[in-house]
């Protein structure tokens, strides 16, 4: 068992991006969805000291699934026996969560410019990015799926990191 929470461990700061980006899709909250997704590596790892499951990452999503959507199932009821003018007041007070229409087609262009620069990059480098940043994956894994060594993914990571810093510092100083 013990051998099986090493895994975890292992497995879960390769993770913890993707799961907390999954949990905040259901919680819209940034600070909720920190806390469920600790609370499910907390709970996957309970779970280890009795029986480990076959699959530790299903379980690991499956459990930060199933927080994020109690969570939700707990706010419905909570906002069902809050009284109307206390749910009308609060609501007075909080900022609508949607950008304006001004952001929306700021953060649109900003898209399409770092879209544009990560295509100029070659295509190996792009691969590695999205497997890392976007799918979650660790090094060691992007290297043996590639077939090259983990010293080339950190460099391909290193020169996106790079470009993308380059392209931050342009774009601020507009």
């Amino acid at each position: 068992m013990d051998s099986d929470i090493a895994r975890l461990d292992a497995i879960f700061p390769a993770l913890r991006s993707a799961l907390l980006r999954s949990v905040f899709q259901v919680v819209r909250d940034p600070a909720v969805a920190e806390e469920l997704t600790q609370d499910a590596y907390l709970r996957a790892r309970k779970a280890m000291e009795t029986a480990a499951p076959r699959h530790i990452e299903a379980f690991l999503w499956q459990t930060a699934r199933n927080l994020a959507l109690d969570y939700m199932r707990w706010r419905k009821v909570r906002a069902g026996n809050e009284p109307l003018h206390e749910a009308t007041e609060a609501g007075a007070e909080i900022a609508d969560r949607q950008p304006s229409a001004e952001d929306y087609v700021i953060q649109k262009d900003n898209l399409r410019v770092v879209r544009e620069a990560l295509q100029k990059l070659p295509p190996r480098a792009q691969r590695v990015w999205v497997l890392s940043r976007v799918e979650g994956w660790p090094y060691p894994r992007i290297a043996t799926h590639l077939g090259v060594s983990p010293n080339t993914v950190f460099n391909d990571i290193k020169m996106v990191m790079a470009l993308l810093h380059e392209l931050r510092r342009k774009m601020d100083a507009e």
